[in-house]
């Protein structure tokens, strides 16, 4: 566990989340018929257009779509231009060992940090070879040991996966197969502030008791929220933004690219 420089004690602390880039290792591929390299760009720079001071950069998952080494190093010199620590997590299209080849020498697969007046957690949701996703017992006991350690703080929780319902029926048999095992842990700790996610490429923010949740669009292609069937969305790709506190209240929103035109090729690479 590594701590993050400490912004003053009254400074909330700014995070920007990118989920679900897609990238591939050749920067002309497309993900149905959209080029997720030059779409991660264009987000990339509405950050850094709209975002002066940022803490922490989140990348929850499906950083790669071909799951190669040269994918992943794309994404880190990309990220590189946001002056600011970036931290990854796995999803269900990434592959660990290119994944931690192309991080080495980094720390950003470490999944539990301290910034602020907040701990955020990163857990592996990813099983390998499956879409859905599971939490192993080693990362619930790291999330038990990063809850229990530091009671003083506030909590973010990541991963890539739906922990709950998100009114997608087909994107139900897909999110994560054991959620009650994730919220029996957090629900003892009053710390708990938020969880948030990728995974789904569309927006989310409900409350479950004291635990705010949050789903956040994909850097490329968009899910059209409360569809049956699989089914890509008109919306612009974007990113979130997150204002901790360091009385743990959360400002947050979603930020999309403008003046972004793209048509969907189903009859291209599939999803």
């Amino acid at each position: 566990m590594l701590p993050l420089s400490t912004p003053a004690s009254d400074a909330p602390v700014l995070l920007v989340q990118l989920s679900d880039s897609h990238l591939f290792a050749d920067e002309g591929s497309t993900l149905l018929g959209m080029n997720t390299g030059d779409s991660l760009q264009r987000v990339i720079g509405q950050v850094l257009d709209e975002q002066p001071r940022i803490d922490l950069v989140l990348a929850t998952g499906d950083l790669s779509q071909d799951g190669t080494q040269a994918s992943y190093e794309r994404f880190r010199q990309m990220s590189e231009r946001i002056p600011a620590p970036v931290r990854w997590l796995a999803g269900n299209h990434d592959e660990p060992l290119p994944m931690a080849q192309a991080a080495q020498g980094s720390d950003v697969l470490e999944p539990v940090m301290d910034i602020g007046a907040w701990r955020v957690i990163l857990l592996n949701s990813a099983v390998s070879g499956a879409v859905p996703g599971l939490l192993a017992d080693d990362q619930l006991q790291l999330l038990e040991w990063a809850l229990a350690t530091a009671p003083e703080r506030h909590h973010l929780v990541c991963l890539h996966h739906h922990p709950v319902s998100i009114a997608c029926a087909w994107m139900a048999p897909i999110g994560l197969r054991n959620g009650d095992a994730l919220f029996a842990v957090l629900e003892r700790y009053p710390q708990v502030r938020a969880v948030l996610w990728g995974h789904v490429h569309q927006e989310w923010d409900e409350q479950r008791g004291d635990i705010r949740l949050l789903a956040s669009p994909s850097t490329c292609i968009q899910f059209e929220p409360g569809s049956e069937d699989f089914t890509v969305g008109e919306q612009a790709p974007g990113y979130r933004w997150l204002r901790l506190y360091a009385n743990g209240q959360i400002d947050t929103g979603v930020s999309r690219v403008s003046d972004f035109a793209y048509t969907v090729d189903y009859g291209s690479n599939g999803y």
